[in-house]
């Protein structure tokens, strides 16, 4: 068992989940709990084994990321959120943060920059 941040990963584009996912896995700060497709399979995973972070894809079939955020939250006290987008409207951006997500970040920002997020969004949901 470790004390580092424990991530699911919720991305609809395989591709890009697969990437981060592996090089997110290389990091030796954080842990990969997992990673799923949509906002469902990220509750239903959430439900079996909740990790401390959901970095969670704003635009996601079903779900998008402001319902996602609201649900795991509600559902997942304890859990914390960062949403990932390829482009969001300051107004999206701050319904996100209205919802309960630590963060919302483009998906080209340096890798460090999202690891810090994870890091301050678990250190965030411990205070609360």
């Amino acid at each position: 068992m470790s004390d580092l941040p424990r991530i699911l990963l919720v991305e609809d584009n395989a591709v890009y989940r697969e990437a981060l996912e592996l090089l997110l896995g290389l990091r030796p700060d954080v842990e990969i709990a997992g990673s799923v497709a949509d906002a469902e399979a990220a509750l239903e995973f959430c439900a079996e084994d909740c990790p401390d972070v959901v970095l969670l894809d704003y635009r996601l079939p079903g779900l998008d990321g402001v319902e996602a955020t609201q649900i795991l939250l509600e559902r997942f006290s304890a859990l914390a959120v960062v949403c990932l987008t390829g482009l969001a409207t300051e107004r999206e951006r701050q319904a996100l943060i209205e919802a309960g997500a630590y963060a919302c970040l483009t998906k080209d920002q340096e890798l460090g920059e999202i690891v810090a997020a994870v890091h301050g969004a678990v250190e965030s949901a411990q205070r609360r």
